[in-house]
């Protein structure tokens, strides 16, 4: 959706899941993770932010507080730009 619409979109998440992470069903699971956090934590980004996170394979293992935790970092440093 273009930014000039009138509408404003807010901060945008893009994720990459290579085929290395396993199969569609593992890979569509830590999308749906890394998504959710996003959206608990999406107001704290500015709405000109364009996330794109590419999951390391300690994803398939991480619990959410963690994935959450690691979103919180990238919040931290967003904000520090």
């Amino acid at each position: 959706m273009a930014r000039d619409s009138g509408r404003e979109t807010g901060a945008r998440l893009g994720l990459t899941t290579p085929r290395a992470l396993g199969g569609a069903v593992i890979r569509n699971r830590i999308k749906r993770r890394f998504r959710e956090a996003f959206r608990l934590h999406r107001a704290e980004f500015g709405p000109q932010w364009d996330i794109v996170i590419n999951p390391r394979r300690a994803a398939l293992q991480a619990e959410f507080p963690e994935i959450e935790r690691g979103l919180r970092k990238v919040i931290e440093k967003c904000a520090h730009l």
